[in-house]
């Protein structure tokens, strides 16, 4: 490997480092225990709600369902757009200023100011997830596909590691408040705001240093644009069990990131636990998870990929329901570590089955779909999350409801038939 290639790697993975940040302290973690201290105990009214009043938890939802609809719907054209103009590098640089802008501006709210704060949000999550597209693109510019695995974990492992490391200087501000010369708790969390933002824009410079601009493809984008994306759906359908693993993951997929994205304000809201608690047992998931990652893949080696998955999606289902009972903060530490050891299993494991089924001459068309249908599948959680809990007045019936995910999901999972799935990828396409 030259020396350029090793470097282009390199800040690949380091821009992983840089946007976990987004992830564990603004997604994930601190932000929302922050939010919902900024909606009135008797809930929000909006200017387009009339009398209505929405929780805390409701808004949140509404707003990560939202933010993720806007990247979805505009996800097609601006990957046409990057492939054709070579622009992956200065897309992903805009995305990324985006983000990192309106993560620093949340630093600037105050108590009520929850409508600018989850304006903000809403901007800022489509920074992180918009940059993501045009990161996500280089991976086979970097890798060839025998390499691409490996240098994917190599990524998530420098998220995981630079997310966690961020996470845990917050949580030391934020419990050392008045040691730091803050006024109070609220203070710290809103510098811990700014130093996201910081982190995520400093240690992202080498990666737009070290990474190559992409060659133009005046004839590419046709099958990620609007029309082409049903028209690869129709042309993946041929692979009848790929095609129906896909469904399976998209749903389940939608559950696992919906419990992680809303179980901070659920924590917050309907257990009444203080930051440190909730922010502590984000800290202990973030650097579990790739422990339990290599954990499943060990096991996936003894029983299969499929059924390693499935006992993941069994152990999210008893998630959701020991979730929908818990009282106390021991059983939330508990629940944290067993989302720890099962979240990077589920993940690593899905992509790795999805890979093994897709036909060499497809795989970037495959995965470019893989990537936006994720995005689209990412609205429903959340926003089944906010309508339940607007309806009935309770995070923990939204909890529940998110078993209809993993059940649905496991099902379609069990009806795929791997080996004919993997025997058809191997032959090529079906129709030839």
């Amino acid at each position: 490997m030259d020396d350029q290639l090793r470097r282009a790697r390199f800040g690949w993975c380091l821009y992983d480092w840089a946007n976990s940040a987004f992830a564990t302290v603004i997604l994930a973690a601190v932000l929302p225990v922050y939010f919902v201290s900024l909606v009135p105990v008797g809930g929000a009214r909006l200017p387009f709600g009339g009398s209505h009043q929405f929780s805390a938890s409701s808004l949140w939802g509404y707003s990560v369902s939202l933010s993720m609809l806007a990247l979805a719907i505009s996800a097609p054209a601006l990957g046409a757009l990057a492939d054709r103009r070579g622009w992956h590098k200065p897309l992903m640089l805009i995305f990324c200023l985006l983000g990192c802008t309106a993560t620093a501006l949340l630093s600037l709210t105050s108590s009520g100011d929850y409508l600018p704060a989850a304006g903000l949000f809403i901007l800022g999550n489509i920074g992180f997830a918009g940059s993501n597209i045009f990161y996500n693109a280089y991976l086979p510019w970097l890798a060839p596909a025998t390499e691409a695995d490996r240098l994917s974990a190599r990524g998530y492992a420098y998220g995981y590691i630079g997310g966690g490391l961020l996470l845990a200087i917050v949580f030391l501000l934020i419990l050392n408040s008045e040691l730091f010369g803050f006024a109070d708790r609220g203070a710290a969390t809103r510098f811990g705001f700014l130093l996201t933002s910081l982190w995520w824009l400093l240690f992202s410079i080498p990666t737009f240093r070290l990474l190559p601009r992409t060659e133009k493809k005046p004839g590419s984008g046709k099958s990620i644009s609007i029309k082409g994306y049903f028209a690869l759906f129709r042309q993946l359908s041929n692979y009848r069990d790929l095609c129906l693993f896909l469904v399976a993951f998209l749903c389940y997929n939608d559950g696992i990131q919906t419990v992680i994205s809303v179980s901070a304000v659920f924590a917050k809201e309907e257990l009444q636990l203080g930051q440190g608690t909730i922010i502590g047992c984000f800290l202990m998931i973030q650097f579990l998870a790739m422990p339990g990652a290599l954990l499943f893949g060990r096991l996936a080696g003894l029983i299969g990929a499929a059924r390693a998955i499935l006992l993941c999606l069994l152990s999210f289902a008893l998630v959701c329901i020991f979730a929908y009972r818990m009282t106390s903060a021991g059983e939330f530490w508990i629940l944290g570590g067993v989302i720890a050891i099962i979240l990077g299993g589920s993940q690593s494991l899905s992509r790795s089955l999805f890979s093994s089924m897709v036909p060499p001459q497809k795989s970037a068309e495959f995965f470019g779909f893989f990537t936006i249908s994720s995005r689209f599948s990412s609205i429903f959680g959340p926003l089944l999350f906010a309508l339940i809990a607007d309806l009935t007045g309770s995070s923990r019936n939204s909890i529940l409801a998110l078993l209809l995910f993993f059940v649905v999901g496991s099902v379609l999972l069990l009806l795929v038939d791997i080996p004919q799935g993997r025997r058809l990828a191997a032959v090529g396409d079906p129709d030839k």
